[in-house]
């Protein structure tokens, strides 16, 4: 008869995901040596070891215990917007990871974080420090907008929403907001 659940051992996980970060960086290596041998107009193994590197940073802050959920989405559109004009930049940097990608990813992290605001108010302080990082990346297209005098709609809705959530925040909690930045900045 079991009493307890069986518990696995963390040295055997540990080593595993050392083989597979050995891996990961072997098969980088092998596309970056074909890449320069093959063909060096198009720098298609960047865009391979991008995606090796989303997906490491995602698996492990995934695989950490007691991970705050707006640290999650925080972290994917920090990532998502880089990797994007990672993929944008290595087929010509045509601009569509400005004027699309990133507007698109902020506006979807800053409807992510309202949700969470209301679904979840008691929690909300702790969600706090991730919006406003949210809302600086959400001033980002909008920045690079206005110094490539560029006027895209997409990059208007999305920093209409940014503010939005931001202020709908300020309103709701704005007391308990001013305390939380101060109690983490020590201001």
């Amino acid at each position: 008869m079991i009493l307890y659940p069986k518990i696995s051992n963390p040295k055997k996980s540990h080593w595993i995901i050392q083989m597979m970060v050995i891996l990961s960086v072997i098969i980088s290596m092998i596309l970056l040596t074909i890449n320069l041998f093959i063909g060096r107009q198009k720098y298609w193994a960047v865009l391979a070891i991008s995606g090796i590197i989303y997906i490491w940073i995602v698996t492990m802050v995934s695989i950490k215990k007691n991970t705050n959920i707006a640290l999650h989405v925080m972290l994917q559109t920090i990532l998502a917007s880089i990797l994007c004009i990672i993929i944008d930049f290595c087929f010509g940097f045509h601009e569509w990871s400005i004027n699309v990608a990133l507007p698109i990813i902020v506006m979807v992290a800053n409807v992510a974080i309202f949700i969470l605001t209301i679904v979840s108010y008691k929690k909300y302080l702790k969600y706090v420090i991730y919006q406003l990082i949210i809302f600086l990346w959400s001033m980002l297209p909008l920045l690079l907008a206005i110094i490539h005098q560029r006027n895209s709609v997409l990059i208007v809705l999305s920093t209409a929403i940014a503010l939005a959530s931001l202020f709908f925040t300020l309103i709701v909690s704005g007391k308990d907001v001013k305390e939380e930045v101060q109690r983490r900045f020590h201001m």
